[in-house]
């Protein structure tokens, strides 16, 4: 009796184990099933209340420009129903906007964010990095494609790059370079790749950074720097009103419109070039839908005349590249900054 006794003890122990399992397995199954079903509906619905994309720089900078851009095309153009509104997150060069929209919901389909080259700069730069990767967000589109300039005052005895150069090789205590974006960042390469490419020691240059291109450019102004390296598209307005000369673009080419007496890094006898690009991401682990959403109605922006003629007025050129197209681009871009970072000495 005692043997028998045991055996059905451990078999209702054994019972009991596979009916908890079985409950357990149905009711993660039924939330499974609940969660597909609430997605579904969020994705017919979406977007179903109004959008922020973080731009992380001041106001007047070239990302907020490019948000406030991209959030009058889309509106206007009836592509997204919702209001768009753009917040501006600036520090460290973009990183701390970077930080700020990591730290928060990695699933929220209503955040987006709108950054530049840094956000592969600063994962990879020695002193100031940010933890942080283009991996931490997902790709949705590549919207533009800019290039670096090289900005004085009007009033500025300098009138080219060699004159610039032979100055700051001699006496580079003398000479302060503004940029919007810390140092081993974007404004910063904008110069510095020129710079020692006409034999000038990077570590010798007196670089002063600002919270965005609206403040650099207004230190530059003001009298508080001598040079300002920053994105071309960030001038046009100053250079028609004759408050600044741009010495130099790195573009591979000279570019169109209002920017075509400005010579290239190359035609002034400097073998480098930078091109600065603009592009939208979500969240971490933004829903497929969402993704599919943002995808579709870019592709659709892209196409636009509206948003052509926004291009036209700002001076950037058209760099649109779908999600899957933009990651590539990216791993490409992350290998080659490696480089360049490494050659200067400033790669961790």
């Amino acid at each position: 009796m005692k043997k028998v006794w045991n055996f059905t003890k451990w078999g209702i122990c054994l019972l009991v184990v596979l009916l908890t399992a079985s409950l357990v397995a149905c009711s993660s199954g039924q939330k499974a099933s609940t969660n597909q079903q609430n997605e579904q509906k969020e994705a017919v619905s979406y977007p179903e209340k109004s959008i922020a994309i973080t731009a992380p720089s001041g106001a007047g900078g070239g990302l907020d420009t490019t948000a406030r851009a991209l959030a009058k095309v889309l509106t206007e153009t009836k592509l997204v129903s919702q209001s768009i509104l753009v917040e501006n997150k600036p520090g460290g060069g973009q990183a701390v906007g970077l930080a700020d929209f990591v730290g928060k919901d990695p699933k929220d389909p209503y955040r987006l964010y709108l950054p530049s080259t840094p956000l592969i700069i600063n994962n990879l730069k020695k002193e100031g990095n940010s933890p942080y990767s283009f991996r931490d967000l997902t790709p949705l589109a590549q919207l533009t494609r800019d290039y670096g300039a090289i900005v004085v005052r009007a009033d500025s005895k300098y009138h080219d790059l060699k004159a610039l150069f032979e100055d700051m090789k001699k006496n580079p205590n003398k000479i302060t370079l503004a940029g919007g974006s810390a140092p081993g960042s974007q404004d910063h390469l904008v110069a510095m790749l020129p710079a020692v490419k006409a034999g000038i020691d990077p570590k010798t240059i007196k670089f002063v950074s600002y919270d965005g291109g609206g403040e650099a450019m207004t230190a530059l102004l003001g009298g508080n720097a001598d040079v300002l390296a920053t994105d071309i598209s960030g001038t046009g307005e100053y250079l028609k009103s004759g408050k600044i000369r741009v010495l130099g673009v790195s573009a591979p080419t000279r570019l169109t419109g209002d920017f075509k007496d400005i010579p290239t890094y190359k035609e002034q006898g400097i073998d480098a070039e930078f091109i600065i690009w603009r592009g939208l991401f979500g969240p971490k682990e933004m829903p497929e839908y969402a993704v599919k959403y943002w995808e579709e109605k870019l592709q659709a922006l892209s196409e636009t005349e509206e948003w052509k003629q926004m291009l036209q007025a700002n001076g950037w050129e058209n760099g649109y590249k779908n999600s899957r197209e933009f990651y590539k681009f990216l791993e490409e871009q992350e290998q080659l900054i490696k480089e360049i970072l490494t050659s200067l000495g400033m790669a961790k």
